[in-house]
């Protein structure tokens, strides 16, 4: 966290919270989200400009309820997280999410049903950007050989599961075991919260 924002928290601890008006899209983008776009149940307004994008990186973490924020000063901008806290991508560093943190040491990766590839180390959890699919395919091997698209989807369909090993081996790290899960059930499994928006309504309305 940077520390003008550290010094804007104690001078004025008791900023409300912002809800509905960040979102984090699949492909890693940052998105504003006016009442409008709220109202219409819109994605938002990508931003761009670098020096913002940079401020809420720094400054991007999680409460202890599980509900991702960036700290906007003496404010918590709750963010609204279309799959996961983290979104990867493949740069020439290895696997790289929106924060620009490199994914080393994973300890898990996922399928979804639908394609979508996941990561899981102790402090991340992060979907592929779809776009990058076809790179992370040249890293998967099925029992020692490269997988073709026929037998993924086999494996996907539990036809081969039993019998086949599924792995996934990025450049210059280890071999990780593909296991099969969805986004939202990692995302209860580490109990966070996609969006704090409604889950801060639900608890007004008990």
């Amino acid at each position: 966290m940077d520390e003008i924002v550290k010094a804007a928290i104690a001078k004025w601890p008791n900023v409300p919270h912002c809800y509905g008006w960040l979102g984090l899209d699949a492909r890693g983008h940052w998105r504003m989200r006016d009442e409008r776009i709220q109202a219409l149940g819109q994605p938002g307004e990508k931003i761009t400009n670098p020096a913002l994008l940079g401020f809420i990186n720094r400054n991007y973490q999680c409460d202890d309820e599980g509900r991702w924020y960036f700290q906007n000063g003496p404010q918590r901008v709750y963010i609204e997280l279309e799959v996961t806290p983290y979104i990867a991508r493949v740069t020439p560093q290895g696997l790289v999410v929106q924060s620009g943190a490199v994914l080393t040491d994973l300890q898990h990766v996922y399928l979804s049903q639908h394609g979508a590839l996941l990561f899981e180390n102790a402090d991340i959890l992060a979907q592929l950007d779809d776009r990058d699919m076809a790179i992370c395919l040249e890293w998967m091997q099925l029992d020692d050989r490269l997988v073709s698209d026929d037998a993924l989807l086999a494996w996907l369909d539990h036809s081969t599961e039993k019998t086949t090993s599924l792995y996934l081996h990025p450049p210059a790290q280890a071999a990780v075991p593909i296991q099969k899960s969805e986004a939202a059930d990692l995302m209860k499994k580490r109990a966070y919260i996609a969006s704090p928006a409604q889950a801060e309504v639900s608890a007004k309305t008990v």
